[in-house]
């Protein structure tokens, strides 16, 4: 018999993160915990407003299939059960981490074979100033890929700022569906001269339709727009890559299904991340095989992350199985 518990966790920020739809000082999080023979399968999810999902409706979402849970619901009976979420995700995770302990192979010998799994991942600026910007960037100009969080005021000038005190890393720009499609058009090739490798959900969801007949100098990334395998064929008609996010997939089963679409549909991949602890990471990363960007880097963010840490370096991840799965 098994035994689920769920809680609300709080993890506190570095510093304020800033996106254009709003700022935050802490990764609220859900944390789940199935037992089963002396076994603890864990998994994290984070409720996204921009979703419609709060800490309570999430908590209620995971309590109302408690009892499918505790008599031995499998990850793909939980497709049909709830929708692609934060809810679904912790639960999904927190199952193929019971699994692989049950069965005492780890979920990424399953995935990806007997390898090690150490990454780079994309450093995340907050929105800012472009002063502010550029302070920060210095720091991380021997990385390998930035992100930058932006809006639409000042977003050219905030890329020249970080551009000139971070020379070396490739640049995606971010922005969370605050563009127009003039602007989208009109920066190109700006964008271009400032060396841009991805632009990150430039227009709001459902006003998007222009990316089909739109010449993309620079390569764009489907992440609102792109929840689960089903809205991968119409996103093959408007985007060059889609960002694979756990909690928007609803977990990793889903993410799986969503990862062999996209490749079918010539779709680059991307694979992201909430704001979260190395719990919430673990999984993702499995991911990454023929992934282009890697921006798994919700624990950096953190004042202090869960321990033990995938943290290995300033922007290194490294798989660790005590971790999860």
């Amino acid at each position: 018999m098994r035994e689920l518990s769920v809680s609300h966790q709080s993890w506190p920020l570095k510093k304020i993160f800033t996106i254009s739809r709003g700022s935050k000082v802490s990764a609220e999080v859900i944390y789940v915990e199935i037992k089963e023979g002396g076994f603890i399968g864990r998994g994290e999810a984070v409720p996204y407003a921009r979703y419609a999902e709060s800490i309570l409706s999430v908590i209620n979402q995971i309590m109302s299939v408690k009892n499918d849970i505790e008599n031995g619901l499998s990850c793909k009976d939980l497709l049909s059960l709830l929708e692609p979420g934060a809810a679904r995700n912790a639960i999904d995770c927190a199952l193929w981490d019971l699994h692989s302990k049950i069965n005492k192979i780890p979920a990424w010998n399953n995935l990806i074979g007997d390898i090690t799994i150490r990454m780079k991942t994309a450093i995340t600026l907050s929105m800012d100033s472009p002063e502010k910007m550029a302070i920060e960037a210095l720091e991380f100009n021997d990385c390998d890929l930035l992100k930058l969080k932006l809006g639409s005021e000042n977003a050219i000038n905030s890329i020249r700022a970080v551009r000139r005190a971070a020379p070396k890393p490739r640049l995606i720009i971010d922005a969370n569906e605050a563009w127009t499609e003039i602007e989208l058009c009109s920066w190109q090739q700006e964008l271009i001269d400032l060396n841009v490798s991805l632009i990150e959900q430039p227009l709001p969801v459902g006003e998007d339709e222009c990316l089909k007949s739109f010449s993309h100098l620079v390569p764009i990334c489907a992440d609102e727009s792109c929840h689960t395998a089903e809205d991968i064929p119409q996103l093959a008609e408007k985007y060059d890559y889609v960002n694979l996010k756990l909690d928007k997939t609803g977990g990793l089963t889903e993410a799986l299904r969503t990862k062999e679409q996209a490749q079918k549909h010539g779709l680059g991949l991307m694979i992201g991340c909430m704001v979260a602890t190395s719990l919430s990471m673990a999984p993702a990363m499995l991911l990454t095989e023929n992934a282009d960007f890697i921006d798994l880097d919700g624990p950096f963010l953190l004042d202090k992350d869960r321990q033990p840490s995938l943290m290995a370096g300033s922007d290194c991840l490294l798989y660790n199985e005590d971790v999860w799965g």
